[in-house]
């Protein structure tokens, strides 16, 4: 199958069949909630570009479950009190947002326990599994994903959600820190704007491992899930 390399698609190499084997591979979804999906006035985080890709994801998810990929949904819960970030030590992007984007009016309640900006947009199966630990950026941070995937004898993430350029982003790094192999559903992924996500995803081409496009991942899956029945016939 192709991928994209700094942003020219490529044909993989077979040194990367590791990234490609479904049977190896956990579908994790990040932050698709109301807190970044609603789109009323007082959402505390807006990500307005990934509304269009709630749709998509339920669709990749569908088909994740029926070719025996896991899929995992991780999302930003805060303990209602704010320790962890107002009252405790506040995020970075708490002041960089309303430098680079403007002041966002309900900022404070972004992804607090026992609001509605916790509840997840994209559909949830009722064999998904959810992370709710994620306090900062990384979906690893301070979660207990490591610790699932591993118990589900994973060596392969494939990445969609938001943002690209933050969550996303940051996702594919500590994946990749952590020695798991890191693919990104580019057109299951958005960001800040368009420049923002090229770059994000040659940063991950180029670092970390496989900018894919999903159909064609899911076409590869198939293919490898039927050869290998084949083979034990």
């Amino acid at each position: 199958m192709d991928a994209y390399f700094n942003g020219v698609r490529k044909r993989v190499p077979d040194d990367f069949a590791e990234w490609l084997t479904p049977h190896v591979s956990v579908a994790v979804s990040i932050d698709m909630h109301r807190g970044h999906l609603d789109d009323g006035p007082d959402c505390p985080c807006p990500a307005p570009r990934a509304r269009a890709i709630v749709d998509p994801i339920n669709t990749f998810h569908r088909r994740c479950r029926a070719l025996g990929v896991p899929v995992v949904h991780v999302k930003t819960v805060l303990r209602a009190s704010g320790v962890d970030d107002t009252k405790g030590y506040p995020a970075a992007w708490r002041l960089t947002f309303p430098i680079t984007v403007g002041p966002i009016p309900g900022a404070d309640n972004h992804a607090l326990e026992g609001t509605p900006w916790t509840e997840l947009v994209t559909e949830v199966a009722p064999t998904d599994l959810v992370v709710d630990t994620k306090k900062r950026l990384s979906i690893f941070y301070p979660t207990d994903l490591d610790f699932l995937l591993r118990n589900l004898r994973a060596r392969t993430v494939v990445l969609t959600g938001g943002f690209t350029d933050c969550c996303v982003l940051n996702a594919a790094f500590d994946a990749g820190n952590h020695d798991y192999r890191v693919v990104v559903c580019r057109d299951l992924v958005r960001g800040t704007n368009e420049e923002l996500e090229e770059a994000s995803l040659k940063i991950v081409s180029l670092h970390l491992g496989l900018v894919v496009d999903s159909a064609a991942l899911l076409a590869e899956w198939d293919s490898r899930r039927r050869l290998a029945t084949s083979v034990v016939r």
